[in-house]
This record gives C-alpha cells, structure tokens and sequence, in this order.
C-alpha cells in the first residue's frame, strides 16, 4: 500500500507526458483500477488472516490479545498489594520493584517495539472496520 502511495504522484505526473487526452485519461483509469485492485487484495489478505486467527483451534492464537490485556490488567492492579506491601516493608517493596524492573529491562527493545506496532495497528484496523471502513 505504501508503495501505491508513493509511486501514484509519480505515476500521474509520467501521464501529462501522453500528449493524447483520450489515451491519458484512459491511462490514469488504468492506473486507478490497477490501485484499487492492490488495495482490494491487500483487504482480501488480511481479512483471510483475521478469519483464520479467529478459527484456530489453537487457543493461544485466538486469545493472544485478550490474554495481553489480562497481564497488563493483572500489573496494574498489582500495584494495591504492593502498596500496601511498601508500607508494611519499605525494603521487600523496593526488593519487588527493583526483580520486576530487571526482568523487563531484559526484554529486547525490538520485541517491545513489534509487540506495541502490531497491537496498535490491529486496534487502529479494527475501530476502522467498525466505524464502516472498507
């Protein structure tokens, strides 16, 4: 899709070349025609891959995300006990802390970066189709 996006300006500026208007115009339909081909099945690409992630018998792929949300839900409201936690033992806390920060500083910066581009262009996808995207 990109590569539509970048080579369309290109491509339209290449037709004022054609010194025919008939055969410039018919030329930038074919040009558009060829576009929304692309873009159909780029759609048709990913709606197959949707489907068959929703199909899996596989309960890790049809859950992943759900179960992304669950871990994050599951840190956030671990934050109570370890309040709690810190004022009873200001050092355990800080002990807790401290295991919890190192395990995910060892996490690869990449993995963090792919996790987070896939998870938001999936939601970004997703709010698209349901407001009456293609």
């Amino acid at each position: 899709m990109v590569a539509w996006t970048v080579l369309m300006p290109i491509a339209d500026k290449l037709l004022s070349f054609i010194p025919d208007p008939a055969a410039r115009e018919a030329a930038r339909a074919e040009m558009m025609r060829e576009e929304r081909q692309h873009e159909l099945q780029l759609v048709s690409t990913q709606t197959s891959t949707i489907i068959a992630e929703a199909q899996s018998d596989d309960p890790w792929t049809s859950r992943a995300r759900p179960t992304f949300l669950y871990v994050m839900y599951i840190m956030i409201l671990s934050s109570i006990p370890m309040g709690v936690l810190f004022a009873i033992s200001p050092e355990t806390a800080g002990a807790v802390v401290t295991g919890v920060t190192g395990w995910l500083k060892a996490i690869p910066t990449e993995l963090y970066t792919l996790m987070g581009v896939g998870y938001v262009g999936y939601v970004g996808a997703r709010s698209y189709d349901k407001k009456g995207g293609r």
